[in-house]
């Protein structure tokens, strides 16, 4: 699975849909289970005031992808690596960091697969998950896995797209409003906890890193890819963007009728509450491929930070890979995954972004690590500065609110 700049992925054609996969890894690795749970749960506590927690989420991620997206190419070196050159030792402890939250994320990726299958086909959602983990398998056994995992995640994301996108016109929401209270809401404070949520369902942990670790793996480096990767880093979190206001508008529709969502799965309420029987089958599809590209991305993303604890895991990267998922789903149907779980993960996975952009703004500076003839531009440097300020002081500003929401 590991294709290489010599091997793979050099034709301009091959390079285009390397670039359109490793758009599509990132976007559709954040929209998993939590990212439907937290979208539908924030809506209908916050109402049309979450737009303005999308709205600066959305600037904080741009800030964060920018700048780790144009290092890892331009150094040609994954994010661990680049963080254990700017301070010794600090690339295993967000590697650390990282595959623990990728597994904890993992086993609610594939309990959302379970609860999927289980809404299509009435399977009991343990036996459901392990029919997916059977499935996602047997991508990374094939030969050319990396170019089958880059079109899964394109084909899917485009059917998550399309669904929520249907399912927001069908909810009537309040546009006016939402827009309105996307840059004047009620209580801009009170949306400190949904904000750092969202930051880190969206760029935190191994998120942030996927796609630009699919370029690194692919040969996709160097000074000459710079604009491209530019590019595709803003494009990957639009798309992400453009789901997350898909989804929000479709709850809100729902909510603002009056009608109430389900605590245990607000985002099944609101595709049922919109077409009834078929609209609760549409979030079956929905969930099913959010459910499987979020296991790939977190599978992958999480076992490429572990390359550099030893040479014999890049090597036999596929194996690995496949224990992963084999790891989170026994964990799963022995253990399970609440719904809150999965909103806490979201939170807790934004304290990896400070550490691991904090290095990388340190690195764009570094010829030794950027090479002297590239020039990191100083406004995205800036960019990347006040979205690790923003995502250390919303998560110190909203330690009360992430213990009372776990305590309840």
């Amino acid at each position: 699975m590991q294709p290489t700049a010599s091997t793979l992925d050099t034709a301009p054609g091959q390079q285009r849909s390397v670039m359109r996969g490793a758009i599509f890894i990132m976007a559709t690795s954040s929209i998993g289970p939590a990212f439907l749970t937290q979208t539908s749960l924030f809506t209908a506590k916050y109402m049309a005031s979450f737009a303005f927690a999308i709205l600066i989420s959305l600037l904080i991620d741009i800030g964060a992808q920018l700048n780790i997206w144009r290092i890892l190419s331009v150094s040609n070196l994954r994010g661990q690596d680049v963080a254990n050159k700017v301070l010794p030792g600090a690339g295993h402890l967000i590697s650390g960091f990282i595959v623990l939250g990728g597994i904890a994320f993992n086993i609610g990726n594939i309990g959302g697969a379970g609860l999927a299958m289980n809404v299509l086909f009435d399977v009991p959602p343990v036996l459901g998950s392990i029919i997916a983990a059977v499935a996602i398998i047997g991508i990374f056994m094939m030969r050319n896995a990396a170019r089958v995992m880059d079109k899964v995640m394109q084909l899917l994301g485009l059917v998550m797209l399309c669904m929520i996108g249907y399912a927001m016109l069908q909810s009537n929401p309040p546009l006016l409003e939402a827009l309105s209270q996307s840059i004047n809401p009620d209580d801009p404070m009170l949306l400190l906890l949904p904000i750092v949520t969202l930051v880190g369902g969206t760029v935190g942990g191994y998120i942030s890193f996927s796609g630009g670790h699919r370029l690194v793996d692919a040969g996709i480096t160097g000074i000459e890819n710079v604009g491209a990767v530019t590019r595709a880093a803003v494009i990957g979190i639009a798309t992400t963007g453009a789901v997350r206001v898909c989804l929000f508008l479709a709850a809100l529709g729902v909510v603002s009728q009056g009608l109430m969502l389900d605590p245990g799965n607000p985002a099944a309420s609101v595709f049922s509450h919109s077409m009834g029987t078929i609209g609760y089958k549409m979030f079956g599809v929905v969930l099913l491929a959010a459910s499987i590209t979020s296991v790939i991305g977190a599978a992958y993303t999480s076992v490429s930070f572990m390359y550099s604890l030893h040479e014999s895991i890049k090597r036999h990267n596929q194996r690995v890979v496949i224990a992963f998922i084999l790891c989170s789903t026994l964990i799963y149907s022995l253990v399970g995954k609440p719904v809150k779980v999965l909103v806490v993960a979201g939170t807790l996975n934004a304290l990896v972004l400070p550490l691991a952009l904090g290095c990388i703004l340190i690195a764009a500076k570094k010829s030794n690590i950027v090479g002297k003839d590239y020039r990191h531009p100083n406004w995205m440097l800036g960019f990347g500065i006040l979205a690790v300020i923003a995502t250390c002081v919303g998560v110190a500003l909203s330690f009360n609110s992430f213990i009372k929401f776990w305590m309840s």
